[in-house]
């Protein structure tokens, strides 16, 4: 299948350097790229609700070792308080 896709110039140039780096044409190695991205599944870029609590599960590990800070530290006169 062939598909065209418009690239900026920045895009374009980083595309080309590392093609010609890799020794093949560009459309191959944006080829790749896309069916490496699809594999992935990167693309879908969702999580599922198990993956998600999961996630939350790994951020939470540790923090019973932080210190509890009162609400008023996060007040806008706290965190604004060397600004006028």
């Amino acid at each position: 299948m062939t598909i065209q896709v418009e690239l900026s110039p920045e895009a374009e140039a980083r595309l080309a350097t590392i093609a010609a780096q890799r020794g093949i044409a560009m459309q191959e190695y944006a080829g790749e790229l896309l069916d490496s991205v699809l594999a992935s599944g990167a693309a879908q870029n969702t999580l599922t609700v198990d993956e998600f609590h999961a996630m939350l599960s790994e951020l939470r590990t540790g923090s019973e070792v932080l210190p509890k800070l009162p609400t008023s530290a996060f007040s806008r006169e706290s965190i604004y308080e060397d600004h006028p």
